[in-house]
């Protein structure tokens, strides 16, 4: 959906030795893409007026990969339809898709964006703001080489983006998250590009 896409240039730690990951075939080799440590997750509350997109909470799951060959590689999953009163309550939360944008989207990032259509994600458990999410994809669009990919991985809480047309100030758009999910503890921080409101545990 194009009101709606959010591609990211990414930064993935890891280290920069180079194996041989690359298929003859020309795509990856899904043994080649495992989860390292300093991913994150993030809840995004958006609108879209001019399409008819009524305002969601969605949430974004973004998992560093190990490098191949040198190059970074992330695995990230967008707009997935968790409903949660409080962020400290993810443990058990689980949703699955069977066509990319219907409504999760999920995407490899290796030198660019590659699409997988289906999604199943879970909440496996939760340390305070630290939750372990176990995924896998399937259906490689783009010809990245994988059919499916799973991953096991505990991300860190990156924090909650306000997007809601009409919304102008910091306390307004807390205001507005407050009718979707608990807020306490959460404060603004800066947007570096201007556009949004960005709220973090203080």
């Amino acid at each position: 959906m194009l009101s709606r896409v959010r591609w990211r240039c990414r930064k993935v730690p890891g280290g920069c030795g180079k194996l041989p990951r690359v298929a003859d075939k020309g795509g990856l080799e899904a043994r080649a893409l495992i989860a390292v440590e300093g991913g994150e997750w993030s809840g995004l509350l958006f609108d879209n007026p001019v399409v008819g997109l009524a305002p969601a909470l969605t949430w974004t799951c973004s998992v560093p990969l190990a490098p191949v060959d040198g190059e970074p590689v992330a695995l990230d999953l967008d707009w997935l339809p968790w409903v949660v009163a409080d962020r400290r309550s993810m443990a058990g939360l689980e949703v699955s898709c069977g066509s990319f944008a219907e409504p999760a989207e999920a995407s490899v990032y290796f030198r660019a964006h590659h699409r997988y259509d289906r999604v199943a994600v879970r909440v496996a458990e939760q340390r305070a703001d630290r939750i372990r999410v176990v995924a896998a994809v399937s259906g490689d669009i783009d010809g990245l080489g994988p059919e499916e990919i799973a991953v096991d991985s505990w991300l860190s809480f990156g924090g909650i983006t306000v997007q809601l047309g009409g919304v102008s100030t910091g306390a307004a758009a807390l205001a507005r998250l407050a009718d979707f999910t608990e807020t306490a503890g959460l404060v603004e921080v800066g947007d570096p590009r201007g556009i949004a409101f960005r709220f973090r545990p203080g």
